[in-house]
């Protein structure tokens, strides 16, 4: 049932509440005042003048609903989009012009239902309805209905109370109208004995689950994605989403996911203090809850792969797809029902056509009695006139009245066989009648056995569709894996070759600090052979500055010799190289940065040895 043919039933009582005669016809002016309303609920733009147009020809009277139905599917319900406005205000609106006129409770008694209840099974009854106007709910519908009332109150429907109104002939033919059920309801026949609020609640669930859409809603401890701490959310779930608000009376959502068919259900082990904990997963989100018990968790996960499931079949309402099965069911057992009337029908004719034979073959006994009573007088008349005639032929009337009684005992036997015949027939009839109960019977007992079967079958079939999404989904799992050990293997390698470069670039640091530390040896050999040198030089310096004694007195040749300094005992050459050494060893500790403090500290004594070697010298 699409969202078009829902309005249609529901603009059916308006516009049936504005024809105040019941002639079938509505004033102009009236649907103007209908069709602006219907377009601002519909929130479509409206057109007054279209309406004029569209019957310029009908001026002289009212509109039949015929005359407005192209109207109305051309300037509003084609310009309807689905989402854009609110199904329940279009409800209200027709409800308030066709409850005026049809609906009318006894004011003055304690009637069990309000005013708002009265509205909410008005669109109950419209859901479950048939397609046919006027429209009529079938006792079926009728008593599910009631049993889903029933169930939210926590109570076993009494059938009682419905036998006299479901017996009527009328309602069996034709059904029953929504203002025959709202005074049913009304009288309290089904509710008797319970509070107005408990009724006002169940009738309120029962609204939600059906015209709503929702397939549970309840209390459930979620855990959040940053803070990972536990809150209590109020969780209302449809074929296409899960919304959670803060509380019961849904005013502050809190979050929205939307069910497709990557989504699973799983059910989690109890962890940090929760118990009965199940998972929601999506392509993006894993979300985690946990129930008040084993009862609760088994309802929602349930509930959610349902939604799910409806997703996936491109359905968006349950209960319009039970509402079609139960349909359907229907159509069969009513085919079915047809089919064993009209076995019924033939057994019944093959039954009167054995008694037509059974009676036809008493009228050929009754016939042949008669011509035995008429042959009997007929013998007996000429018996006598044989015994009137002469006497000569006495003997010859003797054979032939032998001859008679032979043929009479003929006769008679012939008409035990007759007899013996009936009683046959008679059993046999007896026995057709039997073999006709047991077919009927066995009939109906392969009937149960069908169902049963195709019960099985279908259940097998769902089963089999999951058991192949859980393989579809472990494959894609493997090949993921794949993928990602074949990247690890890649990374790893890209690892091991810079490992082995980081390695060899090692080795190569290794082997210029062994070349370097080679050279230090050297410089250092060299160092303590200059040193060496230099300590020599400086002692033989210093026999060759040994002063004059007092003894010896020439000092006019001391005077008269030209003065002269003692020239540094420095060697330049040594000087050059040492600094050259020095500077070779300052660039090699700059390229080896990690015996960078090594290389200095042999800088800073090397240094320190020459100084001191200058300092001797001088």
């Amino acid at each position: 049932m699409d969202l078009r043919s829902e309005l249609l039933k529901t603009i059916w009582y308006g516009f049936t509440a504005l024809d105040l005669e019941k002639s079938g016809k509505v004033s102009k002016s009236q649907l103007k005042v209908l069709s602006h309303n219907l377009c601002t609920v519909l929130r479509i733009p409206h057109d007054p003048v279209a309406l004029e147009e569209h019957f310029r020809d009908d001026d002289d009277g009212p509109v039949s609903s015929q005359g407005y139905m192209p109207y109305l599917n051309k300037y509003i319900l084609d310009k309807v989009v689905e989402g854009s406005f609110n199904k329940e205000d279009v409800d209200e609106l027709c409800w308030t012009l066709t409850a005026k006129k049809n609906y009318k409770p006894n004011r003055s008694s304690n009637t069990v239902l309000a005013e708002r209840d009265a509205f909410r099974l008005w669109c109950l009854f419209n859901f479950l309805s048939g397609d046919k106007y006027p429209l009529v709910m079938v006792p079926d519908e009728v008593e599910y209905l009631l049993k889903k009332i029933c169930t939210a109150m926590s109570v076993e429907l009494n059938c009682v109370e419905l036998e006299d109104l479901f017996s009527q002939e009328v309602v069996q033919q034709r059904g029953i109208t929504v203002w025959v059920f709202l005074e049913m309801m009304d009288a309290g026949k089904v509710t008797r004995g319970i509070d107005r609020s408990v009724i006002s609640m169940a009738i309120e669930e029962v609204y939600r689950e059906i015209v709503g859409d929702v397939l549970k809603e309840g209390y459930l401890w979620k855990r959040g994605h940053l803070r990972r701490n536990w809150k209590e959310r109020w969780f209302t779930l449809r074929p296409s989403n899960l919304f959670y608000y803060t509380g019961e009376d849904r005013k502050e959502c809190q979050g929205n996911i939307a069910l497709d068919g990557n989504c699973c259900v799983e059910v989690l082990p109890d962890r940090d203090g929760k118990r009965c904990m199940f998972c929601l997963k999506t392509l993006s989100k894993t979300y985690e809850m946990s129930s008040s018990d084993t009862k609760q968790r088994q309802e929602w996960t349930t509930a959610i792969q349902t939604a799910i499931r409806l997703h996936v079949e491109g359905k968006t309402s349950l209960h319009k797809d039970l509402k079609l099965k139960r349909h359907e069911q229907r159509g069969k057992r009513q085919q079915a029902k047809e089919e064993e009337l009209q076995r019924l029908r033939a057994l019944q004719e093959e039954r009167e056509r054995k008694l037509a034979e059974l009676e036809l073959l008493r009228e050929t006994q009754k016939q042949a009695r008669v011509l035995l009573e008429q042959d009997e007088e007929r013998r007996r008349q000429q018996h006598e006139q044989l015994q009137q005639t002469l006497e000569v032929q006495l003997r010859e009337a003797e054979l032939v009245r032998i001859s008679m009684q032979t043929e009479m005992a003929l006769k008679e036997e012939e008409a035990e066989r007759q007899r013996n015949r009936i009683r046959e027939l008679e059993e046999m009839q007896k026995r057709l009648e039997e073999a006709l109960q047991q077919e009927i019977k066995a009939r109906l007992d392969e009937e149960a056995f069908r169902y049963a079967q195709a019960g099985l079958l279908a259940e097998e079939e769902e089963k089999m569709k999951a058991l192949m999404t859980l393989q579809e989904e472990q494959e894609e799992y493997i090949l993921k894996t794949q993928r990602e050990k074949q990247e690890l293997k890649q990374e790893m390698e890209a690892k091991s070759r810079a490992l082995d470069e980081a390695q060899r670039q090692l080795e190569e640091v290794q082997a210029n600090r062994h070349r370097v530390d080679q050279d230090v040896v050297a410089a250092q050999k060299k160092l303590r052979q200059a040193s060496t040198n230099v300590k020599h030089w400086n002692v033989q310096m210093n026999r060759l500055m040994r002063p004059i004694g007092p003894g010896d007195k020439r000092p006019l040749l001391r005077s008269s010799l030209p003065s002269f300094q003692i020239p540094s005992q420095r060697d330049p050459g040594l000087n050059l190289r040492r600094i050259s050494g020095s500077e070779d060893q300052n660039e090699q500790c700059k390229e080896n940065v990690d015996d960078g403090r090594r290389c200095d500290s042999d800088l800073e004594r090397r240094n320190s040895h020459v100084s001191n070697g200058d300092l001797n010298v001088s």
